[in-house]
Parts: structure tokens; sequence; C-alpha cells
């Protein structure tokens, strides 16, 4: 944004200082310049209260819509497979298969058990009391929902002591010796750290799910908080949440639920303020706003609906639409300011007056966007498609909003602002 002012305001005028208009192209342009004015005319009725009533009423109508839809709206991923790919993709695909026929998955929950030793020769993988917690862990993450498999040192252990009695079914539980214990702790240090640290003062529980999905992550996530709550960890082993690629969609999604409603509120004060010191004017600052609010309220819904979550690369978005579209409202309104205070005219007509000045250019700019983002949609990257979808609907609806509701709003709650008087001597033509 920055470098865009510095190329507008400063290069792009002296590019144009060396742009030669003959006066023949001039005469071949006459009468183009107003040839949408007819346009700008018949909306003029919109800021009158005659009028500014109907596009009030289906601006409510759809802040229900938005709002009965928004509600639906999930934080984080609510996709299968990698959320960057489309569901049809061959990878996805392959993801889908294997999570449905086999006991795996490729999403990795990690949940560490953090042992405490009794002295410094003690080793807690070989305390029962520490096993016996790993393995009430591990049973009863088995029952979760969208949980495919769990990996652990106490089962890994069991695993052994059923291999030495001949895999009997019977024997497929943890020794009540040390020494046995220390048996198949034996074989667990071959697979390096997978199951434990040098020390056995961590103690990775594996934890493979079934997709990633936001709902299967916070359902999972709940239940080891549960478990935790209810006595799971003691004086001597403590659950840590959490690594692996879930671990951290878990973090990231709690993260993003906290920023989401202070982004907004951040974004739509700074906006609130900046509209303020530019028209210093409550009401006028309003009609800019609320737009925007509209807007804002109708993405998320839209989100909704085509199951795109909020997460760390949606976020943005309501902001980028919303540091875009408020640009078409203040265009207009300082335009209509201007007209009311300078020149003395109405409402209306001075709202058709900000149109035929600036209504063309921001249907322009509104239609240049949202059709160059809008290419997106066919990109084989399903995030880049969904960020197309959103970014082209704040593009468009936002100039809408500004043409259509703003007007609307002005008429109930600015009205005609008094012409400035010019105050000290005024120079009088020479008869």
């Amino acid at each position: 944004v920055t470098v865009m002012i510095i190329t507008n305001k400063m290069l792009l005028p002296i590019l144009l200082s060396y742009y030669k208009f003959t006066p023949e192209q001039a005469s071949k342009l006459a009468g183009k310049e107003t040839a949408g004015d007819w346009l700008w005319e018949r909306l003029g009725g919109l800021a009158t209260k005659q009028y500014a009533w109907i596009p009030i009423l289906v601006g409510l109508a759809l802040l229900a819509f938005g709002i009965s839809q928004a509600r639906h709206l999930h934080i984080g991923d609510l996709g299968k497979g990698v959320p960057e790919l489309r569901p049809e993709s061959r990878y996805n695909q392959d993801v889908g298969f294997i999570t449905s026929q086999y006991a795996i998955g490729v999403d990795l929950l990690q949940v560490i058990a953090e042992a405490k030793p009794q002295s410094d020769d003690d080793s807690p993988c070989v305390d029962r009391e520490v096993m016996d917690k790993m393995e009430d862990f591990e049973f009863q993450m088995r029952q979760v929902d969208g949980v495919a498999t769990v990996r652990s040192l106490s089962g890994f252990v069991k695993t052994m002591t059923q291999n030495f009695a001949e895999t009997y079914s019977k024997w497929r539980m943890l020794p009540e010796s040390k020494a046995q214990i220390a048996q198949g702790v034996g074989y667990a240090t071959r697979l390096g750290n997978e199951f434990m640290n040098s020390r056995c003062t961590a103690m990775p529980v594996s934890i493979y799910t079934t997709d990633h999905q936001a709902t299967t992550i916070e359902h999972i996530v709940d239940k080891i908080k549960e478990f935790k709550e209810a006595g799971g960890d003691t004086d001597r082993v403590t659950f840590r949440l959490a690594s692996g690629n879930v671990g951290v969609m878990a973090a990231t999604n709690e993260a993003v639920h906290a920023a989401d409603k202070w982004v907004n509120l951040a974004l739509f004060a700074s906006v609130m303020a900046l509209c303020l010191v530019t028209f210093r004017s409550f009401p006028i600052t309003l009609c800019v706003v609320l737009p925007l609010a509209l807007v804002t309220v109708l993405c998320n819904a839209l989100m909704a609906m085509l199951g795109i979550g909020v997460k760390v690369n949606t976020l943005p978005v309501v902001a980028l639409g919303v540091g875009v579209g408020v640009d078409y409202g203040i265009y207009l309104f300082e335009r209509m300011k201007h007209e009311m205070e300078d020149n003395g005219l109405n409402l209306r007509d001075s709202f058709v007056e900000a149109l035929k000045q600036r209504g063309t250019a921001s249907i322009f700019t509104a239609a240049t966007m949202t059709i160059s983002v809008a290419t997106w949609i066919f990109s084989a990257l399903k995030f880049q498609a969904d960020m197309g979808i959103l970014l082209a609907f704040m593009f468009l609806v936002n100039a809408f909003g500004a043409i259509l509701l703003l007007p609307a709003l002005a008429a109930y709650m600015v009205g005609n602002l008094k012409k400035k008087e010019i105050k000290g001597p005024v120079l009088k033509e020479a008869m």
C-alpha cells in the first residue's frame, strides 16, 4: 500500500506530464465522457427518503441472512487431506483411501508424557505407576471419535510381553516387575526416540487422526483436557499438549480464535477513527462503515456456505476487503460533502454529481480487481481458488454497498449540509 501511494501520487503525475493530448484527440472524445450520466441520474433517488428505504430494507434482509449462515463458520480446516489441494486431487484421494481402509493416518498429534524420576538413577519407563497412567491414557484415546490409532511406550511393552509369551492374547498386558517391563523397554530403545528420550523423562504418545478438520481436532483436544482434569496428571507424570502437525494446527486454531474478534475490532476502529478525522462527522462515518460491516458479515456467511474455515491464511481476507472497500465510500462522500458545503447542492444532487465524477472510476476499479482475482478460481490449488472467490466477492460487493446503500443511509442520518459562508473581503468585479 505504501508503494502504491508513492506510485500514484508521484510517478503517475510525472508520466502524465509527458503525455501529449492533441486537439484532434480531444475532438474525437468530446461528449463520451458523460455517456453514463443517465444511469447516475436514475440512482439519485436513493439519496432521498422517498426511495432510501428500499436499499436499507434489502440490506437488513441480507444482514439477517448473513448472520444466520455465519453462525456455522468454523475455525481451522474443514476438508480432508491437504487443505491447499482440491478434494479430487490424487494426493487427497490416496489419503482418504488409506485412512478409511487401514488403522493408520497421515495426521499426527503427539502428547508428551512428562515423568519425574524419584532419584538420579531412577528410570520412569520401568515404573508401573507411570506405565499404568500411560496405558489408561492410550486406552481412552482409542475410544475417541476421529482417532485412527495410538502408539505409546506402554502399548509397545504390552506387545513385546505378548510376543515373549508366544503371542498368546492373554499376555498382552503390562508386567508386574520392573525387570519384565525393562525387557520391553530395551527393545523400544532400538527405535531411537520414537517412544522416549534417553532418560525416560519425556515419552511421546502418538495419536494418529482420521483427518485434520477443525471439528475433529477440537473434539480430540477437548477429550485430552478432560482426561487431564479428571486426574490424568499426577505428581509422577504430566501430559503435555502437543506436537505433531495436528498439534501445531490445534495451537494455531486456538490463536486464530482468540485473534479473530480483536482483528475485526482493531480494523473497524481504525477505519472509523480515520473517517472521523477526515469528515469530522460521526453520522457520515457510520454511513461509510455500515456497508463495510454488512459485506464482512456476508463474507463470513459465504465462507461458511463454501466450507472455508477461518485460519491464518483466510484471516487477512476480511482486512484486505475492508481496506479496499472503504475507498469507494470515502471517494463518494468526500465529493458529496464538497458539493453540499461549497456549491450549496442538496443531498440528492450532490450524490448524482459525485457519481458522475467518481462513480465510473469506482465501478471500473471494482470490475478490474474482481475479474483479475476471479481467475484464481480455476487454479489447481484449492487455497488460491478460495482466495479468488472471497476477494472477488469483497471487491465487487463493497462497491455496490457504497453506491447503493451509502446514499440511503445518508438520507436518514446526514441530510443536507449547509453551504459554508465565505468570510473575509470579497473582490467585486469592476464595472
